[in-house]
């Protein structure tokens, strides 16, 4: 199994940062810098999600997640899946929380995804995810 973002919201990032860059031409040093900042972010976080596909992988052994400075791979043994619901502002928020600790003295690996970069609610790869783990 695979997830990663969907390519339609990668696709959306990318052109709306190509038209803020394309407006920023046309606007005053100030208004440069900022939207000129925009779209260089917008057209960092399109490039992230192409270059990070699929963002997370699972299969027999464990899984894969894959990071910009590398991948974190982790057998079912050392895996802890949970989902992690928070409330700000009364907007809720749902995170995928991936931990490779085992006790307190591992230093372990947290990995915190969320929505758009998986392409799917948390919740349900979480299901996914127990489902797939062996035993």
């Amino acid at each position: 199994m695979e997830w990663s973002a969907r390519p339609s919201d990668t696709a959306v990032l990318a052109a709306a940062g190509a038209l803020l860059g394309a407006a920023a031409v046309l606007l005053d040093p100030l208004g440069r810098i900022l939207v000129g900042g925009a779209a260089v972010l917008l057209l960092v976080l399109a490039a992230r999600d192409r270059l990070l596909r699929p963002r997370l992988t699972a299969g027999p052994a464990g899984i894969v997640v894959r990071t910009v400075t590398g991948s974190v791979t982790a057998p079912w043994s050392r895996l802890r899946v949970h989902v992690r619901e928070t409330r700000r502002w009364g907007l809720r928020s749902r995170l995928l929380e991936l931990d490779t600790a085992l006790g307190p003295d591992d230093a372990g690996v947290l990995v915190l995804l969320g929505r758009r970069d998986l392409g799917a609610d948390p919740g349900e790869v979480a299901r996914v995810l127990r489902d797939l783990r062996p035993g």
